[in-house]
């Protein structure tokens, strides 16, 4: 029978049928407009500056923060704040990374209401009043505010703010691009540990300090003015503290990468040139062993995330973190020499720092690019604990039964953040196979079938699979 419509016209079945097929193909060359509209990152020009910018920002946030260990040696060695203890020196370095983590949701509501600039400046302000103010310290709860709590917000406010930024201006090469940046670390810890090491002995504590606050202000002040963002392109989510992403198996497993591989990074950071004095070595060999251990994360970090480009970035993420635990088992324990020593400093150098090398694109892997700031800012808020009492944790156990039981420890932690990221991979792998599933049509009932089964994510099939991820 006829039909007649709202406007009057009057149609068959057959017509009924072909406004339906011109409705499915409008729905078709909608989802199509949609996927064009779809933003694809350059993979490069301006992305390499950008590049260059978050370097020079880890290179004198992280870069600086290292040489805490330059320091720490001068005030224990003159007794500068006599009531301060071994333990309160630690929590000062520790602290200075776990408040970086800590101010990450300011750092997002920051970024969402006065925009990824002005939160740049902030930090960058904030760095630079550290330095000046640890430069008047008389007593060490001065420390704690100035070079712990005002250091790690500064931080925290710049590297939070730049780092995801560096995924919105590459797909392919994003690991090589994040590598390179996050290397600025290594060569900034380098260039500090020896340049505040020299700058002490000629003109002091307070003055070092001083000539930090002016380098740090001038450097990061630049390269706060030249990054930009892809925002408008990307259109991340506005809401950069989402408790909800802690609901997320794969935000947690990252979580969970990244807490046992703290608390082994930490340590390897400020304890290896103790480690070198406790075994008879100078204090200016301990410092050497310092400088080589940020030697392999200055060259580590780039080789590692152009690897995992080609290769796969969490399958990347996974060999590293590993691999840095069996250098600490393998190296590290028998290391009772000098050259030993610089040996294992060079090797687990280049892989210690995987987690904070390599997160960003690991993160964009399993999150997608709209969904990575809120998650890498949730990401790095639970990692306050094992940053602040990583090395605590150690001196305690170093005190208890010596060494070794701090070297297993780091050992062990290193191989456990290597699981996590290996579960990861499996989490990944059933992802993927369920959006192939969903793309094929040819065989409705058996997919289901299928889609259902997946649901259990972590099987030996998918963590054995010869699979790049």
């Amino acid at each position: 029978m006829a039909e007649t419509t709202e406007m009057g016209r009057v149609t068959t079945p057959a017509t009924v049928h072909s406004t339906s097929d011109e409705r499915d193909v409008e729905f078709e060359d909608s989802r199509i407009n949609v996927a064009a509209r779809e933003d694809v990152p350059p993979d490069g020009g301006y992305g390499w500056i950008c590049t260059g910018c978050v370097f020079v920002i880890n290179a004198h946030t992280w870069g600086v923060n290292s040489a805490w260990g330059i320091f720490l040696a001068y005030f224990l060695a003159h007794s500068s704040f006599p009531d301060a203890t071994q333990l309160e020196y630690a929590l000062i370095g520790g602290m200075s990374i776990s408040m970086s983590l800590l101010i990450s949701p300011a750092v997002g509501v920051s970024n969402s209401k006065l925009g990824t600039r002005i939160t740049l400046f902030i930090g960058t302000g904030l760095v630079s009043l550290s330095m000046l103010m640890a430069s008047f310290a008389s007593q060490v709860w001065h420390l704690f505010l100035s070079q712990g709590v005002c250091f790690g917000f500064g931080m925290g406010f710049l590297y939070i703010t730049a780092s995801p930024m560096l995924g919105q201006w590459f797909a392919k090469k994003r690991s090589l691009a994040v590598g390179i940046a996050s290397s600025g670390a290594g060569f900034g810890g380098l260039a500090y540990n020896l340049g505040a090491g020299a700058a002490v002995e000629a003109v002091g504590v307070p003055w070092t300090y001083r000539i930090l606050a002016a380098t740090t202000l001038a450097m990061n002040l630049i390269s706060s003015i030249l990054l930009k963002d892809r925002n408008k392109m990307v259109k991340p989510q506005h809401k950069r503290f989402n408790i909800r992403e802690f609901a997320h198996i794969s935000t947690v497993l990252v979580i969970l990468w990244g807490t046992f591989t703290e608390l082994g990074y930490i340590v390897l950071l400020y304890s290896l040139p103790n480690y070198a004095q406790s075994i008879g070595l100078s204090a200016s060999q301990g410092s050497v062993v310092g400088a080589v251990l940020n030697l392999g994360l200055a060259f580590g970090r780039p080789v590692v995330g152009f690897v995992s480009d080609a290769w796969g970035r969490i399958d990347i993420a996974t060999a590293m973190t590993a691999l840095c635990g069996i250098f600490c088992l393998a190296l590290w324990v028998p290391a009772h020499s000098y050259a030993v020593l610089l040996v294992f400093a060079l090797c687990s150098g280049t892989v210690a720092g995987t987690f904070w090398g390599t997160v960003v694109p690991v993160t964009a892997e399993v999150t997608g690019l709209q969904r990575l700031p809120s998650a890498f800012g949730m990401i790095c808020l639970p990692l306050v604990v094992p940053t602040i009492f990583a090395e605590p944790i150690a001196l305690e156990l170093v005190a208890f039964s010596g060494y070794l039981s701090a070297k297993v420890f780091v050992g062990c932690m290193f191989l456990a953040g290597a699981a996590s990221t290996w579960a990861l991979r499996s989490w990944k792998i059933c992802e993927l196979e369920k959006k192939e599933l969903r793309e094929r049509d040819d065989n409705v009932a058996d997919a289901s079938s299928t889609l259902k089964q997946s649901k259990f994510w972590l099987t030996p099939r998918r963590l054995f699979m010869n699979r790049r991820v």
